[in-house]
């Protein structure tokens, strides 16, 4: 694998590696929003939420589109959408592991 290639998905994960980030995307893959739409939802300040867009829309990640005044967020590749559901079916993989390794810690505990 090239380094360009690894570049691009450190850079890549990195603008994923935050909350806020993650829950817009969240919000985004469920279809376009406008700042204040995004804001609503979160129930974050705006200042916040276009921060947190602007890391996006600089590793393309997301892209604004204007619709009069407002500008409308949407995914750059609905690929993304894909990868938040495997992150997720990950975590729940672990849980289960966690879970389960407690289950047996408790049932295997003596006292």
């Amino acid at each position: 694998m090239n380094y360009e290639l690894q570049q691009f998905k450190a850079d890549f994960f990195k603008a994923l590696a935050h909350p806020m980030r993650i829950r817009i995307l969240e919000l985004l893959s469920e279809g376009d929003k406008s700042v204040n739409e995004i804001q609503a939802l979160i129930g974050s300040e705006g200042s916040a939420v276009s921060q947190q867009l602007a890391i996006l829309r600089s590793k393309n990640v997301v892209y604004g589109s204007k619709e009069g005044t407002t500008v409308i967020y949407s995914l750059r590749d609905p690929l993304v959408k894909d990868l938040l559901q495997v992150a997720k079916r990950i975590f729940d993989n672990h849980l289960v592991g966690a879970i389960s390794l407690l289950e047996s810690m408790r049932t295997s505990d003596p006292t």
